[in-house]
């Protein structure tokens, strides 16, 4: 309301420049922590499969329910987690998120049927997991901008470290205490999110903190994105206190805004068939190398391989993104990642000893940890930052459906046929299918925009006006023609 009443009176303020260091390094270790907390638990959650099965005595589709419930109650309320940051506060948002994860892992642990955990395992935790989740990832975008990437590899590799150390410290856990000690555990353990939202300090404008306190960044360093434009009637809105709730009505249409854009249409497609195959390899990978007779403690160790080399793939790929001659090609960098780990998949019927299932943890933790570091980034270029909150919420939101059917779907596959052959390649056609989609519509959008400007070059001067190749850069006019005229 603050920002809205100055532009109102004709008064521009000028936008914060993300730090890219200080205490944004901070936000990057909060978010880390979340990512530990809540990513490579729900990864670990597939390690309790076997024992859920011998106690409550069911088949791999009834116990692979509860990875699916909170997979997709995490995305299906990122909205919501999103909400509650934009409103209130992030630190808000993940505090309560971390007491209510923590709660649902207590409660489980006190299981008494199948039923019982998919409301406290899956829906409960999975809600916490969901307020934790999108404020905490939205904070490193707007601390960084140069090192964007890297920040947000180092931030998102905390599920890679996480399942490297939860993975065996898990399957200890359950031979010493059981199943249900080992929950209860983790639920101390998930606790510790309360801890990580103090860290997640709002960044404010430094000349305006006592008079104006905090407000949105409206650019993107090395883009130039185009600000939300005031109209007459959001003017009128912001000064008539007695239309306050046609105000916040107007500006959550606003923040919704960028589901017109083809651009991030044509990603949400994509991101569709990502999640449709990224889950599968996670739940099924300890089944799988123990059907083909691999050892209990070998098996985590396939796990602990695929998390520690997710933390390689998240902090070198954010690094290598970052260089000046890929900075244009984030898109390309996405397609790649995801492709690569489709084609992982389509090679497990050839791996059948634990010598061979060590390189398939190897590539597909890396491309994965390649790919998941680079969705903000991805999304913050079409979005740009201060969207980006609103843009993650419906992002993982495309997840939820997913990752609530595709691992029941692998199970069926396995009860049916068999073996674990259809899981895995239904898992690298989805993979696939998601590289294609994003370089599909990167390849017609090279070519729409460079006969553009090659027609632009037929009818004008290129020394006068020099044709830009970026797509995301906008002249000054074109960010506020408004502005522009008025300073004139």
């Amino acid at each position: 309301m603050v920002h809205a009443a100055a532009m109102a009176q004709g008064k521009k303020r000028p936008a914060v420049p993300p730090p890219d260091g200080g205490w944004g390094w901070m936000i990057v270790a909060g978010c880390f922590l979340v990512t530990v907390c809540t990513r490579a638990v729900t990864r670990c959650i597939s390690i309790f499969f076997v024992e859920f099965q011998m106690h409550f005595g069911v088949d791999y589709s009834g116990t692979a329910w509860i990875h699916s419930l909170v997979d997709c109650t995490t995305m299906l309320c990122a909205p919501l987690g999103s909400f509650i940051g934009n409103r209130l506060s992030c630190r808000i948002a993940v505090i309560l998120g971390g007491f209510l994860s923590s709660i649902g892992l207590v409660l489980s642990s006190f299981a008494t049927s199948l039923e019982y955990l998919y409301l406290t395992l899956g829906v409960l935790t999975g809600i916490g997991f969901a307020l934790c989740y999108t404020p905490a990832i939205a904070m490193v975008g707007s601390y960084f901008c140069e090192r964007k990437a890297l920040a947000y590899g180092i931030a998102m590799s905390g599920s890679g470290i996480g399942t490297f150390i939860l993975a065996p410290a898990v399957q200890i856990l359950i031979e010493h205490y059981s199943w249900r000690g080992a929950l209860l555990i983790l639920g101390g353990v998930v606790a510790n999110l309360c801890v990580c939202g103090a860290l997640l300090r709002p960044i404010t404008l430094k000349e305006e903190e006592e008079a104006h306190g905090p407000i949105p960044l409206d650019t993107e360093c090395g883009y130039g994105v185009k600000a939300p434009v005031v109209s007459m009637l959001e003017e009128s809105l912001a000064i008539n206190n007695n239309n306050s709730h046609r105000c916040f009505c107007f500006q959550s249409m606003q923040e919704y805004c960028f589901l017109l854009m083809p651009d991030f249409l044509m990603l949400a497609v994509s991101f569709l068939f990502l999640a449709s195959g990224c889950s599968l390899p996670f739940v099924y990978l300890v089944p799988y190398a123990l059907d083909v007779g691999v050892t209990h403690h070998q098996a985590a160790f396939l796990m602990s391989i695929l998390g520690v080399i997710d933390i390689v793939g998240n902090i070198t790929f954010g690094w290598l993104v970052d260089r000046r001659c890929l900075k244009k090609y984030h898109n390309v960098c996405y397609m790649i990642a995801v492709g690569m780990e489709g084609v992982c998949c389509l090679f497990i019927p050839l791996l059948r000893t634990f010598a061979l299932l060590v390189p398939f943890s190897v590539f597909y933790g890396y491309f994965d940890g390649a790919y998941v570091a680079l969705i903000p980034v991805v999304t913050s270029d079409i979005v740009g930052t201060h969207n980006l909150s609103s843009a993650l919420g419906i992002v993982y939101f495309l997840h939820a459906i997913p990752y609530l059917l595709s691992p029941p779907i692998g199970g069926w596959l396995v009860d049916t046929t068999g073996t674990y052959t259809a899981t895995f390649f239904l898992s690298g056609f989805a993979l696939i299918s998601s590289s294609l989609v994003i370089s599909t519509v990167t390849g017609i959008r090279h070519c729409r925009r460079t006969q553009k400007h090659r027609t632009k070059n037929k009818n004008t001067d290129p020394k006068q006006e020099p044709c830009r190749s970026d797509f995301y850069t906008a002249s000054s006019k074109d960010v506020n023609p408004s502005v522009n005229t008025a300073n004139s």
